[in-house]
């Protein structure tokens, strides 16, 4: 049933080969394990899908071609990866997906998303199967650091745009990559070391800095995980209170959203207990680790690791409890990326103690051993913008996980390396006000990052990729919005994203939640 059902969608297609056919390509380091045709509506995940905000309708699936593989660049490599080809009303375009934290499960969601929108499209678990916060697996395994670094994402890659064009006689006009935090690292490797594997590539909150990120969550680790300076979420709500009476109103507009929080002085000594300790006062070591957290790791010649967290998005289910202070020491989500990566890829001891860990000399381990694997900050994309390729960065700036201000530093330190006028050509910078780590936060936050999210480049950042790869029309504003909560959600507030270093103004009328009311304009 399944093969006749495959040879009647390839005849009414027209497709160069069946799909059940597929297993038979030979790839030079993989195995193609199983391709048969999915009818519409009868897709089920496994139980280890990506986690999304949103559940995923696979019963509104078309019917697709699921390719199912296994690559082997290296002798301890073992990368699982899928191919989705549309059965019918492929729109010529590839999407290649990544992963978040330490990956180790496909991006089904994303798999769905781009399918349902004509997309073919691949994505795989980098060579491991896991949690997202567990790197066990990486110990006395370089191997599949390796694979995890870099290796999948580009392998996958070239393995399904070979399928795309046997199954359907045609090459992909056009290929995409896009994927958020450790995707967005992801991503930028993708255009620095394989500048010919994606046309547009979009990277959200990158985790591109990996060395210096986690040697910073890690001195972070140190601060917290003693009781007399740990913050606990109780006190937050005061936190956020102070930053935002501080800098909300800087814009113009009183709205719970500081709109460029690397503007805000903001002092963690006004929140001093004048009497008894009460959760809206900080004790003098809580005090010392917030403007801590505010300002950023530094070496012993006071040289900047990692930028700071920025303040005003301190408070919500899914900031500064779950990333930064945990409910308590040592259950935070840096917490575990933090312990994980040095106990596992840089001092491959498992029973490593982050007491331990010094920042001069535990980053310097960590740069010899890890950073021509893991970091993507080469600033020199000449190669991909030579080839016409165009790259769009995102970032919330109230995320609590990766600070925005390392998006910052990595597009100037291209600017620096390849003039201004020569990277506004290819590389655009999308700073959302009031987002929180890839989506989530008081602040607009969806605004086309996935492909169905939005169908026109004026208010999805895909499409606006799309349109600058394929018709030579740059991105300017993105009009980004955020929706009630609920069974049946709705408009709540749309803001514009600018280009950086633009930032959204209000005009002085209308109404505040409208982004009509606001234009984007050089900072002052």
């Amino acid at each position: 049933m399944r093969i006749l059902l495959s040879a009647m969608l390839i005849a009414a297609s027209g497709l160069a080969a069946t799909c059940e056919s597929l297993t038979g390509v030979k790839l030079a380091g993989a195995n193609i394990q199983s391709a048969r045709t999915v009818a519409a509506g009868t897709f089920a995940p496994p139980r280890a899908e990506v986690p999304v905000a949103a559940p995923v309708n696979y019963k509104a699936l078309p019917a697709f071609c699921r390719v199912q593989g296994v690559l082997q660049p290296s002798s301890d490599s073992h990368i699982e990866f899928e191919v989705w080809l549309p059965a019918s009303g492929w729109n010529g375009r590839y999407e290649g997906l990544g992963n978040g934290g330490f990956a180790g499960a496909i991006d089904y969601p994303g798999l769905a998303d781009a399918v349902a929108n004509g997309y073919a499209a691949s994505a795989s678990d980098t060579g491991h199967k896991g949690s997202a916060i567990d790197a066990r697996w990486a110990l006395g395994h370089p191997e599949k650091v390796a694979d995890f670094g870099y290796r999948a994402v580009h392998e996958t890659a070239e393995k399904a745009k070979t399928l795309i064009t046997t199954f359907y006689g045609n090459q992909a006009r056009r290929s995409y990559f896009s994927s958020c935090s450790n995707g967005g690292r992801e991503a930028l490797m993708e255009a620095q070391r394989y500048p010919t594997d994606y046309d547009g590539i979009l990277a959200g909150a990158p985790a591109n800095d990996w060395t210096h990120l986690l040697a910073n969550a890690a001195e972070e680790t140190q601060i917290l995980g003693d009781p007399a300076k740990f913050i606990p979420p109780s006190k937050l709500p005061a936190i956020q209170a102070a930053t935002l009476a501080a800098c909300d109103a800087q814009d113009g507009v009183k709205d719970g959203i500081i709109n460029d929080p690397s503007r805000c002085k903001f002092d963690s000594s006004v929140l001093l207990c004048k009497g008894a300790e009460s959760e809206s006062c900080l004790t003098g070591p809580q005090a010392a680790s917030l403007q801590r957290l505010y300002a950023g790791a530094v070496d012993s010649a006071g040289k900047t690791i990692f930028p700071g967290r920025l303040p005003g998005g301190e408070v919500g289910s899914a900031t500064w409890s779950l990333w930064i202070t945990g409910q308590a020491p040592g259950t935070s989500l840096m917490y575990s990326f933090a312990t994980q990566y040095f106990a596992n890829m840089v001092f491959e001891d498992a029973a490593w103690d982050y007491h331990t860990f010094q920042m001069d000399r535990g980053l310097k381990v960590a740069d010899d051993k890890t950073a021509r694997i893991l970091n993507a900050t080469d600033p020199d994309l000449k190669r991909f913008r030579d080839r016409s390729g165009k790259l769009i960065v995102y970032h919330g700036w109230n995320d609590p996980a990766i600070s925005a201000l390392s998006s910052v530093n990595y597009f100037r330190s291209v600017q620096g390396k390849m003039g201004a006028k020569q990277t506004d050509g290819f590389f655009r910078l999308y700073l959302a006000p009031g987002m929180a780590h890839c989506g989530g936060g008081p602040g607009p936050d969806v605004f086309g990052q996935a492909i169905g999210q939005a169908a026109d480049p004026e208010h999805s950042v895909s499409k606006a990729l799309e349109r600058w790869v394929e018709n030579g029309v740059a991105p300017d504003r993105i009009i980004a919005t955020k929706y009630t909560t609920g069974p049946n959600p709705s408009v709540a507030r749309t803001r514009p994203l600018c280009h950086y270093p633009q930032v959204a103004s209000y005009r002085g009328s209308g109404a505040m939640d409208d982004a009509a009311n606001f234009a984007c304009v050089e900072p002052k």
